[in-house]
């Protein structure tokens, strides 16, 4: 907790020097512009890896996926370690994370794609695909993003977390209408899709990773 409440109180200041709006963010080169044919599945999309390659999310197919919002100074940054033992135990039965870094939350997410994939591999040893650096909100979101927030909005921060009306109270400074808002609120939301490529559940940062885990573990 008191690792924690340093990070937000700097993100505090860091939004309302940017206007209090979460959804801007920097400006992203790496976003991947969709034909105009609906998306359905997450096999629709194509996203960009770290050498800014483009990747089909139907390499995916059949396999549970955890797509994750990540960055690397964030007080929620060792979630980290939940998700690489939760990839370990599970990679094999069919489980995937697809790690999204982004630097729109508090400008948590310094530095190169190359420096956050070392940052993460020698402080978490994480071995889940790490895509390019972009945004999850605002005018240059990823396609991705539009579709998961489609799929599933922002249903509250977990009433259980102490850490929940410090984000309650930060956010509605900036907005007061945050909560009605699909927007990811967040460093570290997760969204957890099934074996058939369709978005079941949506957690926000607060929310216990035993419980992801346990949620992933009845989808293999």
């Amino acid at each position: 907790m008191k690792q924690i409440l340093p990070f937000l109180a700097a993100a505090v200041i860091t939004l309302s020097a940017c206007g209090a709006k979460t959804a801007s963010g920097e400006q992203s080169t790496d976003s991947i512009t969709q034909n105009e044919t609906p998306m359905k599945t997450i096999y629709d999309f194509t996203v960009k890896d770290k050498k800014k390659n483009d990747v089909s999310l139907s390499q995916y197919k059949g396999q549970v996926l955890l797509v994750v919002n990540t960055a690397s100074r964030c007080g929620f940054t060792p979630q980290y370690e939940a998700l690489e033992a939760m990839y370990e135990r599970l990679h094999e039965r069919g489980f995937e994370i697809l790690d999204f870094p982004c630097n729109q939350f508090g400008q948590q997410a310094p530095g190169t794609d190359e420096e956050i994939t070392q940052f993460c591999q020698l402080t978490y040893g994480t071995k889940f695909p790490q895509f390019t650096k972009a945004n999850v909100n605002g005018a240059d979101e990823m396609p991705l993003y539009t579709w998961l927030k489609e799929q599933k909005g922002f249903e509250g921060f977990d009433e259980g977390n102490q850490l929940t009306p410090l984000l309650n109270d930060m956010l509605a400074k900036a907005d007061p209408d945050f909560a009605q808002k699909p927007d990811i609120k967040w460093n570290f939301t997760k969204f957890l899709i099934d074996r058939g490529g369709n978005v079941v559940a949506r957690f926000e940062p607060t929310h216990d990773m035993a419980d992801v885990e346990a949620q992933v573990e009845k989808l293999l």
